[in-house]
């Protein structure tokens, strides 16, 4: 079920008003028709991998309650590893399978040896990643004593399967939302209308600024080999705004409807494209995934506090790991890896932690230095996203040989059609608002939440209805998040 579909305007209210108005008298049972609404949730996509949620769910509850009285560190660690090994088992199956296989035929196929293996079609759990990493920090917290394993099933199958974010995230931890479903929830109005203009805000992303500049990014990517480097050029900056539109506003739509049932998301995205270096870019992107890769991985590898070989490898890792985790792609691990350049610098001379703060706080505009370090790492960004972008390695190569050649200089042209050119004109108008939109609102929590400082009710009304009446009116092609395939 998409956030951006009519059964999705229909499920939200119905849920809403149980949960408030039915079972709002009993905790056990909101957390109850929470479970059973997500999992109508996730079936509504195909009901056949719900049992996957479910079996990943009871193993490590079962492990959760079972090193609450295991003492024995040997028997502690075979229990972590049970539920390491299941969850990542599934993720390994269904995602990496006939990538590994492939792989494993070529590097046989250069000595001369032809293999004709058995291939599956396997078809991708959505959401997967993002449920299987969320249970996995229950076990890890719980075997490392941060947490106190649960003895509630019912709010666990809810930690685990919450629907506003069970399919494309935020990646919460056990230690921030588990406790939530313990603690029983009042109806609050500020926070449910706070909720609503979130929500309001991330489908105007999705459905205005990344469905329209997805139409253009396919197009252009899609027939590289007839463009030229400045039209490439375009096709990078449609895509490097569809996939921020499109994965912040499910974010938005995700913490905006969890508000409206009392929960509290941790943010996900903090406006990464005024970012001034490549480390504060990844601290404001995808920020549940990039803390979680940080805790459960960069730091117990021994994170920065080694040498410099430690440091490089470590970097390396994570930012490899961090693309492997996106697709089942060599371009996925070259992009992690792109990444992992751009930061080394930044690390070795212990100048990653020099932008802590939002850029230009307290001021209009920024000033030219600002300027000029938020868009050197833009620039690296979108050299980065054409490798995410890219349906494999050489089509990636082949993009940027076009980009860095004397097209490059050319008036950009990827259609004969007047009217795709002027309805492409209005997504290029659309994008430069929302993003003076998202200058404006940068301090904020997310953008739109501005709106309630004016001071005006009716002007206050006027815009949200003016965005109401663009998300209806200008509202591009319908495409799946980028994000439910990983």
């Amino acid at each position: 079920m998409y956030f951006n579909s009519i059964d999705f305007a229909v499920f939200l209210p119905i849920v809403f008003i149980l949960y408030w108005f039915v079972t709002n008298k009993s905790l056990k049972l909101q957390n109850l028709l929470i479970v059973v609404a997500s999992y109508v949730f996730y079936g509504w996509w195909d009901w056949r991998f719900l049992s996957l949620m479910l079996f990943s769910t009871i193993v490590d509850y079962s492990v959760g309650r079972k090193l609450q009285t295991e003492n024995n560190d040997t028997k502690r660690k075979i229990l972590l590893w049970i539920s390491i090994l299941v969850n990542l088992g599934f993720l390994g199956f269904f995602k990496y399978y006939n990538f590994f296989l492939d792989n494993f035929v070529s590097a046989f196929s250069l000595f001369g040896t032809d293999i004709q293996p058995n291939s599956l079609n396997i078809i991708l759990p959505v959401g997967i990643s993002f449920y299987t990493f969320q249970t996995l920090s229950y076990s890890i917290d719980v075997y490392k004593r941060k947490l106190e394993p649960t003895k509630d099933f019912i709010a666990f199958a809810a930690f685990v399967s919450f629907f506003p974010q069970l399919v494309a995230g935020p990646i919460e931890r056990a230690t921030h939302l588990l406790p939530q479903f313990y603690t029983k929830r009042t109806f609050d109005y500020s926070k449910a209308v706070d909720g609503m203009r979130q929500i309001l805000w991330g489908l105007f992303k999705k459905v205005v600024i990344a469905d329209n500049c997805a139409e253009y990014a396919n197009m252009i990517f899609n027939n590289s080999a007839d463009y030229s480097g400045s039209t490439l050029v375009l096709g990078a900056l449609f895509f490097t705004f569809q996939i921020y539109g499109d994965f912040s506003g499910y974010s938005d739509i995700a913490i905006g409807t969890s508000r409206l049932f009392g929960f509290d998301l941790m943010q996900n995205f903090n406006f990464p494209y005024f970012s001034r270096d490549i480390a504060e870019f990844w601290r404001r992107w995808h920020i549940s995934l990039s803390t979680w890769f940080r805790d459960y991985l960069y730091i117990p590898l021994g994170g920065s506090r080694g040498g410099i070989w430690m440091k490089v490898r470590n970097t390396f890792i994570i930012f490899i790991v961090s693309g492997f985790w996106h697709g089942a792609n060599w371009t996925f691990i070259i992009w992690g890896a792109l990444n992992a350049v751009y930061f080394l610098p930044l690390l070795l001379t212990k100048n990653n932690r020099n932008n802590l703060d939002i850029v230009a706080k307290g001021r209009y505009l920024p000033n030219i230095k600002e300027f000029s370090l938020i868009f050197l790492t833009f620039s690296l960004t979108v050299l980065a996203w054409i490798f995410f972008r890219a349906e494999n390695i050489e089509h990636a190569f082949s993009y940027l040989s076009t980009i860095f050649s004397s097209t490059l200089f050319s008036v950009p042209h990827f259609t004969d059609s007047g009217r795709i050119q002027y309805e492409s004109l209005i997504t290029i108008f659309s994008v430069i608002i929302f993003m003076i939109i998202e200058w404006i609102g940068r301090e904020e929590q997310f953008a739109f939440a501005k709106v309630q400082k004016i001071p005006s009710k009716w002007l206050r009304w006027i815009i949200y209805i003016l965005f109401m009446m663009a998300i209806i009116v200008l509202s591009g092609q319908s495409q799946e998040f980028i994000y439910f395939q990983f």
